[in-house]
């Protein structure tokens, strides 16, 4: 049934010309990729999952690789319409906000976003200033909505595990997969942290993998599989169905929620999870400033 599903699920056709000109940025701070996804035929183009840069110790932030991005839009003449987040990110802060506000463009990210802040909400007591319906981001996307950048049409499907509300986006050959799989050396993407489903992670994987074997895979993140020396964070569908060490060559899902369930278990929590949610989840805003004009971040003891 399932197969059945996914073959009409991609039974779609985009020409030729319209393949998305992709450009990669990597923060090797946060190990983090974020990528300029623009139309060939336009000036239209699109930002996903951008980074504002955050120093824990000191509680600073700043914009140095927004900025990057910002002088190859502007240097290039390109319009910004899209501001894209594949899920709320536990591992580096949002620049969306920022982007939006100097360059315009809409802030957009999976629909599910609410159950992600139902949960965190309240693990951070946000209070009930913090609206959980989404209303922080310009568009919520459905499974299966498309929507274009300039000519380019692109297709959304939702693919949890990693978080309820995680969703990829496919432009023609190209798909941005969130954290679902990694580099074929290094395996998948965690998926215990609240509302995560190792069973929901392998779903949503078996989805990516049956899209054409020659569809270009963009990640969120790589951390250098041992014995390799070079970050990667592209790859193709066909490596992954031969290659991937938690799911490649048939992998059963029995045998992946097993082992992804035990190796969840032994992880440490991202270094910056707590700052990065609670920006995350107001969609790259600060928490409001209190009676002292002062942004807070909230530190909860013994939830996480």
């Amino acid at each position: 049934m399932k197969e059945n599903l996914f073959g009409q699920l991609w039974n779609f056709k985009m020409p030729e010309n319209l393949k998305p000109e992709v450009h990669s940025f990597f923060d090797e701070n946060t190990n983090a990729a974020c990528y300029i996804v623009k139309d060939p035929s336009t000036s239209a183009c699109a930002v996903i999952d951008s980074i504002l840069d955050f120093d824990l110790a000191s509680g600073r932030t700043s914009t140095s690789h927004a900025d990057m991005l910002i002088e190859v839009i502007t240097s290039n003449q390109w319009t910004l319409e899209w501001v894209i987040e594949t899920h709320v990110h536990a591992d580096h802060l949002s620049a969306a906000p920022y982007l939006a506000r100097e360059l315009g463009g809409k802030i957009a990210i999976g629909a599910n976003i609410e159950s992600v802040q139902k949960v965190f909400g309240k693990i951070f007591n946000a209070g009930t200033e913090f609206q959980m319906d989404g209303s922080q981001f310009d568009r919520l996307f459905e499974d299966g909505d498309e929507f274009e950048i300039g000519n380019l049409n692109v297709r959304v499907i939702h693919t949890p595990g990693h978080t309820p509300a995680c969703v990829t986006y496919i432009f023609s050959d190209a798909a941005f997969i969130g954290d679902t799989l990694f580099m074929p050396d290094f395996g998948t993407a965690r998926a215990d942290f609240p509302g995560g489903s190792a069973k929901d992670l392998y779903d949503s994987i078996q989805k990516i993998l049956s899209l054409p074997s020659d569809t270009r895979l963009f990640l969120c993140h790589d951390y250098k599989a041992p014995g390799r020396d070079e970050f990667c964070w592209e790859t193709t569908v066909a490596k992954q169905k031969e290659l991937n060490i938690h799911v490649g060559g048939g992998k059963s899902e029995s045998e992946f929620v097993e082992f992804r369930t035990t190796r969840d278990a032994q992880l440490s929590m991202p270094k910056l999870i707590i700052p990065s949610i609670q920006v995350n989840m107001r969609a790259g805003q600060l928490p409001p400033a209190e009676d002292d004009g002062q942004h807070y971040l909230k530190v909860p003891i013994n939830r996480l």
